[in-house]
This record gives C-alpha cells, sequence and structure tokens, in this order.
C-alpha cells in the first residue's frame, strides 16, 4: 500500500467536469487563485466539440520549479462526472487524492486501494441552500473550490479577491459566490484532515510573468505588426485570434470622432477570406486571415496564386486534430506539410513556429514585415494548445521607435527618374523584386496581375526559360528568406553527446522538462528548437554533427521529419521520430519515456550506470 503523496507546490490536479455545467469558471478561479500565491502553475482545458453535455478536464499543472508543460499523471482528481468515473480514477497515481461529490455513497468495488478518497456532500449542501436549480449547478462549482482551498492551504483572500474582480459590475453576484466559497471552505475544515500532504505555500516565483492565451497575443501581435485588414470565416479554434484582433483594433485604431482605422470581414467562407487578404495586400495594406486544418486546404488555390503573383499576406493556422474535421477542440502539429507546401505545382512558403503567447505575439508582429520583404505569404503556426490555452510567459516589449518594413517598393519619384521597373526583374541578386502600389505614379509602375505565367516584367508568356526563370528567382527567394526568419535555439548537453533532439513549437514546454529528467538518468541530448522554416543552415548542421537526431512532434506521420529529409537531403535512418498524437498536449513524461526506451536499444548508456558498473 503506497502512502499518500506529499509535496509541496509541485502536483497536478484534475477537474473531471461536464461541459456546460458551468465549472470553466471555477476551474480558472481555483488556477489563478494558485497564481496569486506566486506559485508557477500551468492549465489545459480538455474539452468536447459538443456545445453540452460531454466530458470536460481541466489539469493545473503547479509547480514551483516552473515547468509550463503538461507532466503526465495526476496526484488529485476532483470527479465531478459520473460518466468518465473509472477513467478518471485509472489516471490517479498511486498515493493520490480522489476529490468527489459523497451526496450519494460510493461503492467500495468502485474505488482502489492504494488512493486517498475525499468525500464532500456538494450536492446535498447546494439543495439545503438554494432553490433554484441553476444557481445548485453553478454554486456547487464554487463550494468545491472552497473545499479544495482547505485541503489544499489556499490562501482564501487570493480567491476572494479574484472573484471581486471577475463580478465588477456585477456586484449583486459577489457576495453569493463568497458565500459558496466560504461555505466550502468551511465545512472542509469542520470536517476533513487538512491540509492535506499536497499542500501550497506562499512563494514569489512568478515574477513579472503574464498569464495569456496565445490566441490573444497574436491578434495583439497583428495590431502592433501594423495588420489593417482581418478576412476570416469562424473555425474553432482560430476564432478568438481574429476577435481579439478586432477588441484591440477597436481600442487602438478608433480615432476621436469614432471612426476606425481598421476593416474586419467574416467572409462567406475560408477561399473567400484568404481572397479578400490577397486583394487587400496587393493594394499596399497589412492583411491577414485566421484559421485551421480545413481552411488550409480550401485555402490551398488563392495561396498558390499570392505565392506566384508575389502578393504579401500573413496566415495565421492555429492547428487542430485532422484529417477533414477530425477532433475540433483537441491539438495537433498536423499541418506542417500542408503549410509548407499549400497549393499545387511547386511551392514554398515561410513559415513560422512559436513555442509560447509571448513568440506569438512577437512572431505575429514580424509576420507582416517579413510578408512585405519577400512579397509572399507567410504562415504563423499556432496550435490549439498555445492558442486556446492560458500560459505563463514574459510580458510583451515594443520598441515605439520601430517603424514597419514594408520592403521593396518603388516610389513615384524613383519612377520620374527614369528607373527600371519590372514587377519580376531582380535587380539585387536575391529573388527578391520591386513593387508598386496602385496609384504610385500616373503613367509609370503598373503592370497586370496574373496566375499564369510571364516574363520579368510581368507580360504574358508561356515560353519555357521565362517559366523557368520565374520559378529559379522564386527560389533564390526563397533561399535569401533563410536570413531573414528566426534562427533556431540550440541549447547544449551538460556533458559531450553525438545524440541530439529537434522539436518546436508548443512541444517546448513539457521538452524543457523530459531533457532535465533524461540528463538525471544520464541520457543527455543536444537539443535544437526550430522557429521557422525554411530552415536555417544551422539545421542540417545540428543533423550533420550527431549519429542520430530524434524529432519531437505532436502528428503520426513525422511531418517535421519529412520536410527535414526533404528540404536537407538528410539521411532518415539518422532522424528517429518521436510522436504523440491523441489529441491532448504531449507530456514530459511521454518524451522522456519514448526517447529513453529508445536510448536503450542505441546502446546511449547512461553514464551513471555506467560508472557504477565500473
Amino acid at each position: 500500500m503506497p502512502q499518500p503523496v506529499t509535496a509541496t507546490n509541485d502536483f497536478v490536479v484534475k477537474f473531471a467536469n461536464v461541459n456546460g455545467s458551468g465549472s470553466a469558471s471555477a476551474n480558472q478561479l481555483f488556477a489563478k487563485s494558485i497564481l496569486r500565491m506566486g506559485i508557477p502553475i500551468a492549465s489545459r482545458n480538455i474539452f468536447p466539440s459538443n456545445i453540452q453535455g460531454l466530458p470536460t478536464w481541466f489539469e493545473v499543472r503547479v509547480s514551483g520549479e516552473g515547468h509550463l508543460g503538461r507532466r503526465g499523471g495526476v496526484d488529485l482528481m476532483v470527479a465531478m462526472n459520473p460518466q468518465t468515473w473509472d477513467r478518471d480514477l485509472a489516471d490517479l497515481e498511486p498515493g493520490g487524492y480522489l476529490f468527489y461529490d459523497s451526496t450519494r455513497p460510493i461503492l467500495p468495488s468502485r474505488l482502489r486501494s492504494d488512493i486517498t478518497v475525499i468525500g464532500v456532500p456538494l450536492t446535498a449542501m447546494c439543495n439545503a441552500s438554494y432553490e433554484e436549480p441553476r444557481q445548485r449547478q453553478l454554486f456547487k462549482n464554487i463550494i468545491y473550490v472552497g473545499a479544495l482551498s482547505a485541503l489544499l492551504n489556499m490562501d482564501p483572500a487570493a480567491t476572494e479577491q479574484l472573484i471581486r474582480e471577475q463580478f465588477k459590475g456585477k456586484d449583486k453576484l459577489i457576495q453569493p459566490n463568497l458565500d459558496a466559497l466560504k461555505m466550502g471552505r468551511d465545512w472542509a475544515l469542520a470536517n476533513l484532515d487538512c491540509p492535506i500532504g499536497l499542500r501550497l505555500e506562499k512563494a514569489d516565483a512568478v515574477g513579472d510573468r503574464i498569464f495569456v492565451d496565445g490566441n490573444g497575443a497574436a491578434g495583439l501581435g497583428a495590431v502592433y505588426g501594423g495588420a489593417t485588414v482581418c478576412a476570416w470565416y469562424p473555425i474553432t479554434p482560430s476564432t478568438s485570434l481574429a476577435e481579439a484582433f478586432e477588441r484591440r483594433a477597436r481600442q487602438f485604431r478608433t480615432n476621436p470622432d469614432g471612426t476606425k482605422r481598421y476593416a474586419i470581414v467574416q467572409a462567406e467562407d475560408e477561399l473567400a477570406s484568404i481572397g479578400m487578404v490577397i486583394g487587400a495586400g496587393w493594394n499596399g495594406a497589412r492583411a491577414f486571415t485566421a484559421t485551421s486544418g480545413p481552411g488550409i486546404s480550401l485555402m490551398a488555390e488563392f495561396v498558390g496564386l499570392a505565392y506566384f503573383a508575389e502578393i504579401p499576406a500573413v496566415i495565421f493556422d492555429v492547428q487542430r486534430a485532422g484529417p477533414s474535421t477530425g477532433m475540433p477542440t483537441r491539438t495537433q502539429q498536423a499541418d506542417i506539410l500542408a503549410a509548407a507546401y499549400a497549393s499545387h505545382g511547386d511551392t514554398r512558403h515561410v513559415l513560422l513556429l512559436p513555442e509560447d503567447p509571448h513568440e506569438c505575439f512577437t512572431m505575429g508582429a514580424d509576420a507582416f514585415d517579413l510578408a512585405d520583404r519577400l512579397q509572399t505569404p507567410v504562415f504563423v503556426m499556432l496550435d490549439l494548445d498555445i492558442g486556446m490555452n492560458d500560459w505563463l510567459c514574459a510580458p510583451f516589449r515594443w520598441d515605439d521607435a520601430r517603424r514597419m518594413d514594408r520592403g521593396k517598393v518603388m516610389t513615384a519619384e524613383e519612377l520620374e527618374a527614369g528607373r527600371t521597373f519590372g514587377r519580376y526583374l531582380d535587380v539585387d541578386g536575391d529573388g527578391i523584386p520591386y513593387r508598386t502600389w496602385p496609384g504610385t505614379h500616373p503613367t509609370k509602375g503598373a503592370y497586370f496581375t496574373r496566375g499564369t505565367s510571364r516574363d520579368r516584367f510581368a507580360r504574358y508568356t508561356e515560353e519555357g526559360p521565362a517559366y523557368v526563370d520565374n520559378m529559379q528567382r522564386l527560389l533564390r527567394k526563397f533561399d535569401t528568406a533563410k536570413g531573414m526568419v528566426p534562427r533556431p535555439v540550440e541549447r547544449a548537453a551538460a556533458q559531450p553527446t553525438p545524440y541530439g533532439v529537434i522539436y518546436y513549437g508548443s512541444t517546448s514546454a513539457a521538452m524543457n522538462e523530459a531533457l532535465q529528467s533524461l540528463e538525471a538518468e544520464g541520457i543527455h541530448l543536444d537539443a535544437l528548437r526550430i522557429r521557422a522554416f525554411p530552415f536555417h543552415d544551422d539545421v542540417a548542421g545540428f543533423v550533420h554533427r550527431h549519429e542520430r537526431v530524434f524529432v519531437v512532434e505532436q502528428n503520426r506521420d513525422a511531418q517535421l521529419r519529412t520536410l527535414l529529409m526533404n528540404e536537407c537531403e538528410l539521411d532518415p535512418a539518422a532522424l528517429l521520430p518521436v510522436l504523440h498524437y491523441d489529441g491532448t498536449p504531449i507530456t514530459a513524461r511521454f518524451i522522456r519515456t519514448a526517447i529513453a526506451d529508445r536510448a536503450s536499444a542505441l546502446k546511449i548508456v547512461p553514464l551513471v550506470r555506467a560508472g557504477a558498473a565500473e
């Protein structure tokens, strides 16, 4: 019989609820209360695409050391959904704690002997205190937060202050919520052994970091990046990105007289939305759309037009599980190949790969400079985990002296002076031609934009040499992009090693923790986080310096590995896939176990064990 788990500021709490029960705000209240105590947390909302009635889970990782990825395993399960009881019970670690509504007794056969069971009669308490059914349902959530605050030694003042802030402007709701919180806390203090082995202690480990979701950060980044046009079609999980842009644009781009300096169009479908973005970009506006995998599929033809006609556009792809409808509210990194080669024919597109909301903001802004400089679509590849979950990250910074980089735009003065203008003429040898905006000059600088082949001066032709010349120039431009996109971030192992690991995006948080665990076992890996495509030369160099490199990603078909082999001409045997694609965010335990198992087969002998054997 294992002893009950004991830990301070280092455990995982998971709430099992029913979608539509009103539990989301209570669970967020729990998570933010811990933040207010100065303790880092990472929260993950795992919910169904069905509007109401299906199971939903909310996981809170409490980590005094600051780990922001999912750990794996659950120490305290708040089991509020009878439908998922067996599954939730199985998730508990040996020695863990089960919190449940004990209004109705649970048969011993439905429990486990290796856990601590904590029953609170939530329904009975609500029935005795509230008459309306909806009140009973909603306040039950607040009551269990109150009980948990006693069990975990939470600071009640922090939770009470959050309630006051949450219902500011709806003052009639403040006292009833405070009363429900106190009801749960008082009952637990009077009837249970408080605190349990899992407990919280005030700390100062949050610092100046902010708690924000990636979609909101990216929407704000688009505002700071100079976007004035958003055309989009609603699709989970990207909708809140467009909504965040509208909210921030209304805040920062509304004149004193009420007129707006931005335009937002909800198009009839994804194809129409990217068409509007391309039209706005051709006219000189900075424009974007926000979508997910199904939208990328529908946009492919117009994306090819923007690539071939060389029109700036920014596409935020908040990836979800596919193919087809797939799992709309589950996360994956499964659009990498679709975005990199979107459209028919030979195309290559710039991808930015943010790891957290801070990079969603910075890359969201930088994408517009890149699109203008390269005159091409730029994809910012979020995923649902980053986009819709709140993350602790560094506060956003902005240099007010920074100005938009519009790239190679020929002015009226240059045209009047007789400078040669060829819309697809490579003057500088970097593959990037000069463009003009409509109306730049009354008689000079005009050209015809088409999706068919043309020569360097935009004149229609289907002559083979002209087509090849144009396609080769587009390759030169893509090569130029290597020096413009963010470079990969390399992290050397504590000891020299012939093995490495490559990862990207939201995998980063769990990867950082997994590397620590592997190092503690004597398995040392150099690590490389890729931040953009096209790949910088450092990426191929990293692989060539190592005998084997693990490639960790969240999809079935090892899409990043495929892209690496295709673009860098790497030996497939050198790249070992580590794949997680069940729709939940990857965990540190999964990465550690997958790599440790492969390391054993490769005879990557842990140094500590080798020393002990000698």
